[in-house]
């Protein structure tokens, strides 16, 4: 009877292996897995090089619709700032221009290289918010204890499917001042 017990022990101990072996490797090619799905539009994300500005288009302003847009600011943990939106939600109309204020502080007393990187929710909308013009499109440089107002200028594209009443945009501060010394 032990040796049927050693029997299993050997078994499960091989599956076990076996188990942690492809936990292992999933793990690996997830990151690769992820940069194709997002190749292949099925994950949208914003990477910085790849934000863009785009001209001014005229529109048909949708006065039938209003999209609320709400405004999330954050900050990396490492990035001693202040930082907010001047408004935290907007109701607007697709095609219809809109200006919107955001606020940064250094709170230190050196310099300071930071980028905000910007994300939506649902992730999908990115492909019909339009910004002319974003704080975001390059990295902001900032003298010791100085303070910004940054504007973000933005249409939504009419062509936003209607079941989308609500978009996150939400950017998160980084402070970039070490990596961009070293360039």
């Amino acid at each position: 009877m032990s040796e049927d017990v050693a029997n299993k022990n050997i078994k499960l101990a091989k599956t076990l292996l076996l188990v942690a072996v492809a936990m292992f490797g999933f793990g690996y090619a997830l990151v690769p897995l992820y940069d194709v799905l997002c190749e292949w539009k099925w994950i949208e994300r914003d990477r910085p090089d790849d934000i863009k500005k785009v001209p001014e288009v005229a529109y048909q302003i949708d006065r039938n619709r209003e999209v609320t847009v709400e405004f999330m600011t954050t900050l990396n943990e490492s990035t001693p700032m202040k930082f907010r939106a001047e408004k935290k939600q907007l109701k607007v109309h697709p095609g219809e221009y809109y200006t919107v204020n955001f606020y940064a502080e250094n709170k230190t007393d050196n310099a300071m290289v930071a980028r905000a990187i910007p994300s939506f929710s649902p992730a999908v909308i990115s492909s019909y918010f339009e910004k002319i013009e974003c704080f975001c499109f390059s990295e902001q440089t900032f003298k010791a204890k100085e303070a910004k107002i940054m504007p973000m200028r933005f249409v939504i594209n009419p062509a936003l499917p209607e079941q989308y009443k609500t978009i996150t945009l939400s950017y998160t501060f980084f402070d970039n001042t070490e990596k961009s010394v070293k360039k």
